[in-house]
């Protein structure tokens, strides 16, 4: 079903770009936002055809993304590429995906967005809506939620049950893009290779985490300048000023021994 695939990377993107309206306000039903859109396949190593050239599930290969990052599938994917205006500027979102011969459909997807966006919104919010994106889009209930984080960047590991098959899926914020992470499947044939896949993500050069107003990270700066002040200052020199009172102190026992 080589359309399965197609179909797959536009659930992520549009998920992902429901995610990019929800922190805007409602101003009409997408009324405002634009997109433009490329399909490419990578090269295979020996195959014919971007969706058809999976390898068995125990011979993932190293997949290098153009946009910083790289994971273990089973074969060269597809690549779709998206642009979309939104109030708050560009989203740009890019889908690597591919189906096996046994049906498995595997994909990772990322969305850029404007860093004011997300500095706006807290991390969980992104995290949140990303998984509820998915699960509407394909009409689905969720379970197996559970926090995660890689190279401390926070995620979101959870599984969602649909009329179109089950989806285990992982989501990241690092920085300002989202990752999603899918491996859909029939519950009764089973995905082996999930676990590898969705334990392979690795980042390369990521940005640093978006400061927001209020964080831990501005706290610790307030603490530093504290720390800094005239209070611990004054507190060192009280100390030392206590130093020659002792010093006096015993200077007096000496004369007494010489007065004897």
């Amino acid at each position: 079903m080589p359309s399965l695939s197609r179909l797959l990377a536009s659930i992520a993107t549009l998920s992902l770009l429901a995610l990019a309206c929800a922190g805007q306000q409602k101003t009409g039903s997408g009324s405002n936002a634009e997109a433009s859109s490329t399909v490419e396949e990578l090269p295979n190593e020996g195959g014919e055809g971007g969706e058809h050239a999976a390898a068995p599930a125990s011979q993932f290969v190293p997949v290098s993304a153009e946009e910083g990052f790289s994971v273990k599938m089973p074969g060269q994917p597809q690549v779709q590429r998206q642009k979309v205006n939104i109030p708050a500027g560009e989203v740009s979102t890019a889908a690597y995906s591919l189906q096996t011969p046994e049906g498995v459909i595997y994909s990772v997807s990322i969305a850029d967005y404007p860093e004011k966006v997300v500095a706006s919104r807290p991390a969980e919010a992104f995290l949140n809506e990303g998984r509820d994106g998915l699960t509407n889009q394909l009409k689905g209930t969720v379970s197996n939620e559970q926090e995660l984080t890689l190279d401390g960047y926070p995620g979101k590991s959870y599984t969602v049950s649909s009329p179109n098959g089950e989806v285990r899926a992982r989501n990241y914020l690092v920085g300002p893009r989202l990752y999603t992470m899918l491996v859909l499947f029939n519950p009764s044939i089973g995905a082996p290779g999930a676990e590898e896949f969705l334990g392979s993500l690795q980042l390369v050069n990521p940005p640093p985490p978006v400061q927001r107003a209020g964080t831990p990270a501005a706290a610790a700066d307030a603490g530093t300048a504290e720390d800094a002040g005239t209070p611990a200052a004054a507190s060192v020199t009280d100390a030392d000023a206590g130093t020659p009172p002792a010093d006096a102190g015993t200077a007096a026992p000496a004369k007494r021994r010489r007065a004897k």
